[in-house]
């Protein structure tokens, strides 16, 4: 793989993030993911599902033979959102506080190392990096 088709890889995952967490998750997702019973997890299985289909879409379109991954992303997504919203719903956490802002960090970071590992995987499997 070349450092560029890489670079191509890594800003179509930062995009995807942005586009699934921000601008297509809507409050209604956003405030209920963490809630217990079928509200939040019909929440939470909904914005998952957006990840999981816009990792899809990248990898269809650059790395074909890693389609799978959209599926393991919605676990993966699920996993971190679900552990996020459920220790901040319990604690009470919202937008004023600063363990809000320190658990949404290490949500998006944990997401960002996830991409990262894809990538890798990926680099791994096509031969590592071409000069």
């Amino acid at each position: 793989m070349t450092p560029f088709a890489i670079l191509i890889l890594y800003v179509a995952f930062r995009l995807k993030q942005f586009t699934c967490d921000f601008l297509l998750q809507n409050d209604w997702m956003a405030l209920n993911k963490g809630k217990p019973g079928r509200e939040g997890y019909k929440a939470l299985f909904t914005h998952t599902a957006v990840h999981g289909l816009g990792t899809t879409l990248i990898l269809l379109a650059l790395a074909p033979q890693f389609w799978w991954l959209g599926p393991v992303d919605f676990a993966l997504h699920a996993l971190v959102d679900r552990l996020k919203g459920v220790f901040t719903y319990k604690r009470g956490w919202t937008y004023t506080d600063r363990w809000f802002w320190w658990s949404f960090g290490m949500d998006q970071e944990a997401h960002n190392f996830t991409h990262l590992a894809y990538i890798l995987l990926i680099i791994a499997a096509s031969g590592g990096v071409q000069l």
